[in-house]
């Protein structure tokens, strides 16, 4: 999980330091928070899409997701699982 940096405090005693300073702590926190958003992309994209199961009934899988495709073996099919307002089942692909 990414840790995002905090906002920098600019107190009165770091604007008498002067603009460069200032400037320069943003450009730190920038850098912390895009080294942050990188790492969670990359976590991100290294992540699988979705789950693929091999069973005998899709009904075996206990806590099913949305997306997660299923190979039924007793009806010989692949199968998506469904998740909306109004249904939420295992579907056949075409």
């Amino acid at each position: 999980m990414a840790r995002y940096p905090d906002f920098p405090l600019i107190f009165p005693d770091d604007v008498k330091r002067g603009v460069d300073y200032v400037y320069g702590r943003f450009q730190q926190w920038g850098a912390a928070l895009i080294n942050e958003m990188d790492t969670r992309d990359q976590v991100q994209d290294a992540a699988p899409s979705t789950n693929i199961y091999a069973v005998v009934t899709v009904g075996s899988i206990k806590s099913p997701d949305k997306g997660n495709i299923a190979y039924s073996v007793s009806k010989g099919k692949f199968m998506g699982y469904v998740s909306t307002a109004g249904t939420q089942a295992w579907e056949a692909f075409n």
